[in-house]
């Protein structure tokens, strides 16, 4: 730890803008295998001489659009990052995601609900390499030990 400032680049990746092509899990914790796929737009800039960033997205659900943004920041004491999702359709900052970058990939945790009990959540970010970047999103019910990924976004610079 202590890197600071290359850890601090790790998003750099994401800055631009994108279409992506969003896979999403019908039911999520319910043993459902159906997906549904769909468009949408993300907007990534950086904020705070780069400690951090913010992206703005549409999300072009089956039943209709909404918006949505990401703040991450950079810590540099712990190189660590937290991740703060805000959903447009009810405005509030979810509970941060915390984490790191090793071998690539991005790797971040946190707790969270879900229909009313208590879960862990887990977003990977893998960088472009043959294709755009990716991020993924897994529920947990029991403490981490499974993990169902629900939610699988692709990023095609636009």
């Amino acid at each position: 730890m202590g890197g600071g400032h290359e850890t601090m680049r790790d998003f750099d990746f994401l800055i631009g803008n994108w279409d992506v092509r969003h896979r999403k899990l019908r039911r999520r914790l319910a043993r459902d295998t159906r997906w549904d796929e769909f468009g949408g737009t993300m907007r990534a800039r950086p904020i705070l001489a780069g400690h951090g960033n913010f992206d703005e997205n549409v999300i072009d659900l089956p039943d209709g659009s909404y918006q949505a943004c990401t703040l991450r920041l950079h810590d540099q004491t712990t190189d660590r990052w937290t991740i703060h999702w805000i959903d447009g359709r009810d405005p509030k900052l979810d509970p941060p995601m915390t984490g790191s970058f090793a071998g690539g990939t991005g790797t971040f945790h946190g707790d969270d609900n879900f229909e009313g009990r208590p879960i862990r959540v887990r977003f990977l970010w893998t960088p472009p390499g043959d294709a755009g970047p990716r991020w993924e999103q897994a529920f947990s019910d029991d403490g981490g030990a499974n993990w169902e990924t629900n939610w699988i976004m692709d990023f095609v610079k636009t």
